[in-house]
């Protein structure tokens, strides 16, 4: 009896088929190119996975999505600072950078100045020449006050071979005729003094003496032409070495000036702070915070030759014979000048009888100011005591001022006996 047998399948059987399709496909993946790689985005291969959770990414292909991204930002351009102009004129190798312009300050308008108008002589150093251009600007609305600026920028009355101001200050006041002189000179001074034979250091003991006796004929050669002057005094410095000498000279023009009965302008406090310390930037006459002095701490700035002028510019009034208004007055030719420290001559004062309204009796009488004449010789009034001895009315019995002791008895007021008279 043939037997007959069932073919069996099994699971197998039926998976390899399958197994070899998925390799198959995963190779020809692997080897042949998809449209999906020439698109942009991110590629993720085809798995087993996919068949049992399939992705929610739209794909492109069976083996192949393209995860979509965002547009790509646009990166600005970062801005160049614009390069600081070159001047051609400098050289190959030097950059300079043009700074802001500032604000230019609005120009005094000046006045032409009137035929006879009165000259006022500048004499000095290059400090001198600042003051001189500060004192323009103070009288250039003036047409009857002009300014002469006879300055030597490297003088002073150390190089008397170079410039010897003594002789020289005589013969601009011949050429000049200047109502007023104004002296400014000792920034260029600290240097070794030719004295007889021998060289002195600055501010020796020999040194000192010769510059008292220059200064002081220089003071004189200007008082002998009988021209009023005023010497103004040196600033503060940078340097502290350079201050203390200057303080020293400051003294000298001090005294050879009071000496010659004129007037010294001390300019110190004017470009120091509160500590006496110097400053390159501070307040001009208005008060408001400007530059005075160059980077190099000894020349001055438009603002500070304006300010040594404002010290300048009283001095100058009174022998000017300007009031505040700016009007002048006239003064006669031969006025005399006022001696610095000179005792005044007393002034004759006719002294009143003070009144008092409510007793009349203080006064010594019963008239008003004016209606009878002060009495002479001894005061008489208790009035007069008072005022010219110093002796105060006795107090009235009872009165807050009695310090009269025993204590007097409190006079009985009118009435009072009688009406006790009457109770009795």
């Amino acid at each position: 009896m043939a037997s007959s047998r069932r073919p069996r399948f099994s699971l197998l059987r039926l998976t390899m088929p399958l197994v070899a399709v998925a390799v198959g496909l995963t190779a020809i993946s692997v080897s042949a190119p998809t449209p999906a790689l020439a698109q942009e985005g991110i590629f993720r291969r085809w798995s087993l996975r996919d068949l049992f959770m399939p992705r929610r990414e739209p794909r492109v292909d069976p083996y192949y999505y393209v995860v979509p991204q965002a547009p790509p930002r646009k990166l600005r351009k970062p801005q160049r600072k614009p390069k600081p102009a070159v001047d051609a004129g400098a050289g190959p190798h030097v950059r300079t950078v043009r700074k802001p312009a500032v604000p230019a300050q609005p120009a005094v308008p000046v006045i032409e100045k009137a035929a006879d108008a009165r000259v006022v002589l500048v004499i000095g150093d290059f400090l001198g020449a600042g003051i001189a251009e500060g004192l323009s600007t103070v009288f250039a609305e003036n047409a009857k006050i002009r300014i002469v600026d006879k300055t030597s920028g490297s003088s002073g009355l150390v190089r008397e071979d170079f410039h010897n101001w003594p002789e020289q200050a005589k013969a601009l006041i011949e050429q000049q005729k200047p109502a007023a002189v104004v002296v400014m000179m000792g920034s260029n001074d600290r240097q070794q003094m030719r004295v007889g034979n021998n060289s002195e250091p600055p501010l020796s003991a020999g040194w000192m003496k010769e510059y008292t006796a220059r200064s002081e004929r220089l003071a004189k050669a200007i008082a002998e032409t009988k021209v009023p002057f005023v010497w103004v005094g040196m600033p503060a410095f940078k340097s502290s070495k350079m201050n203390t000498d200057m303080l020293a000279f400051n003294d000298v023009y001090r005294a050879v000036t009071e000496a010659a009965g004129r007037e010294f302008v001390d300019v110190w406090d004017g470009f120091v702070d509160e500590n006496g310390a110097f400053v390159t930037s501070g307040p001009d006459i208005n008060g408001q915070p400007v530059r005075l002095r160059a980077d190099d701490g000894i020349n001055v700035t438009r603002a500070g030759k304006r300010k040594l002028a404002f010290y300048a510019e009283k001095p100058l009034d009174k022998i000017l014979g300007i009031v505040p208004g700016g009007s002048e007055i006239a003064l006669p030719a031969n006025l005399p000048q006022a001696v610095p420290g000179a005792p005044k001559a007393p002034v004759n004062i006719d002294r009143t009888v003070p009144v008092s309204l409510s007793d009349p009796e203080l006064d010594g009488g019963s008239e008003l100011l004016g209606a009878q004449a002060a009495p002479k010789g001894e005061p008489t009034s208790p009035g007069e005591k008072l005022v010219v001895q110093g002796v105060a009315p006795k107090a009235p019995r009872g009165r807050a001022d009695d310090f009269s002791w025993p204590p007097k008895p409190l006079p009985a007021a009118p009435g009072t006996e009688t009406t006790s008279a009457v109770k009795r």
